[in-house]
């Protein structure tokens, strides 16, 4: 187990060792932790989960806006703590019963499942462990209308079905980087009150 005591150790011990989870605290000397997670992803799609005393919903949403996998206020217990990160693990393991598929085209976006890649016109975009989750769950599943809750216990667990938020706050990332125009969203739409869908191609 590492530890950092500032932003910016954390950032350095990211790049140098790569770690496979990061517990960030928003409250530290020098960057803050809303600032770090932002320049940790500009380099890495290391799990994140961000510790705070402040339990507003506008902090939430700030913090898995720039990419925290999960939010824990304080104060929390250690066990609570512990079951975020077993979790968040789950996440990383590999996909059980996924189709026998290497490749899907959607209009303007192609997935490529044996490498995890994913083209916008031709030009890879870089996806965040959730972000690839969330997308080829819906790929896969063209057509189809897919619950909050049926993607929120997919992608996070049981336990986060009932955390819209966290799904339409990941949902807008993923979609200001697939979608021309991520306001007006035609690949990813959402059916309101319901769920989320990608239209299958027409031939």
């Amino acid at each position: 187990m590492l530890t950092a005591t500032s932003g910016l150790e954390a950032l350095e011990q990211v790049q140098d060792q790569e770690p496979d989870l990061l517990v960030l605290d928003v409250v530290m000397p020098g960057m803050d932790g809303f600032e770090t997670l932002k320049q940790v992803r500009a380099v890495s799609s290391v799990p994140v989960i961000i510790l705070s005393a402040k339990e507003t919903d506008t902090d939430k949403v700030k913090g898995l806006e720039l990419g925290a996998d999960d939010y824990l206020a304080k104060p929390f217990s250690p066990d609570e703590l512990i079951a975020r990160i077993k979790a968040v693990r789950r996440r990383l393991a590999p996909a059980q019963g996924r189709k026998a598929v290497e490749f899907i085209t959607l209009g303007h976006i192609t997935l490529d499942f044996k490498k995890h890649l994913v083209m916008v016109d031709g030009e890879e975009i870089l996806l965040t462990r959730i972000e690839w989750l969330l997308l080829s769950e819906l790929a896969q599943n063209a057509g189809k209308v897919l619950l909050y809750k049926e993607l929120l216990s997919k992608i996070w667990g049981p336990e986060y079905r009932d955390d819209l938020q966290i799904l339409r706050a990941w949902l807008s990332r993923l979609r200001h980087k697939l979608e021309q125009e991520p306001s007006r969203p035609t690949l990813i739409r959402t059916v309101p009150k319901t769920g989320y869908i990608i239209d299958r191609p027409t031939p």
